[in-house]
């Protein structure tokens, strides 16, 4: 089950700028399911977000990454200038990765998701990744863990979400799903899931399996 912990009782304000309808049809899918989600801006030009934005309070902006980094990331310095508290998750398709690893050096980027998946896939991913901002934002609960850098685009990390690669490092580390669960404020349950797609995801059938392909692509530091 989804959770935000300690979080008062009020809409996640989101803008979506996107010019493809089954990204738009994904987030708004996940949106309808969860009580804190309301898509307040949905545009595909970005002078209109602009002004939408001016507007209209928002809290998360999921963009198109040639959108954010066109024009010498045009629309990424306006948006940190003119709304530095707004976080930015760039949605990005495969063979953009340079796009990406540009963005993250300059501190632009509060997150990024693959988007050339199926919806249900975009969905859980888009979920992951907004419990993962507000999990590790401190003005949200009481004992943040540390927040987590953002890892650079690789052809073997693109297919992870930024959830999964942390529940990796833990599970190196030998925590149990239980651990793992408090350590980031999510159930159990979802611990299980997210241990199901990293193995799906990697190919792998095993701890032992996914700890040697987490060391052979660089997934966490070797001790």
């Amino acid at each position: 089950m989804f959770n935000l912990p300690n979080m008062k009782r009020k809409k996640i304000r989101m803008a979506i700028a996107e010019d493809h309808q089954t990204v738009i049809d994904g987030v708004l899918s996940m949106l309808h399911k969860h009580e804190y989600f309301k898509a307040v801006i949905i545009t595909t030009n970005p002078q209109e977000l602009l002004r939408q934005m001016a507007c209209t309070p928002v809290d998360i902006l999921f963009a198109d990454i040639t959108m954010l980094y066109r024009n010498g990331h045009e629309l990424a310095n306006q948006v940190k200038e003119l709304f530095p508290r707004v976080k930015m998750v760039a949605l990005f398709e495969k063979g953009q990765n340079n796009i990406v690893n540009t963005m993250i050096e300059e501190g632009t980027l509060t997150g990024y998701i693959l988007k050339n998946t199926d919806k249900h896939t975009l969905t859980k991913e888009l979920e992951n990744m907004i419990e993962h901002i507000y999990t590790n934002d401190k003005s949200l609960k009481e004992k943040p863990t540390p927040a987590v850098r953002l890892r650079k685009v690789t052809p073997e990390t693109s297919h992870l979400t930024e959830r999964e690669l942390e529940v990796i490092r833990l599970i190196e580390q030998e925590y149990s799903n239980k651990q793992i669960a408090e350590r980031l404020f999510i159930s159990e349950r979802t611990v299980e899931t997210h241990r199901k797609n990293i193995f799906r995801k990697t190919k792998t059938n095993s701890v032992i399996g996914l700890i040697k392909y987490a060391y052979e692509h660089k997934l966490v530091n070797i001790r």
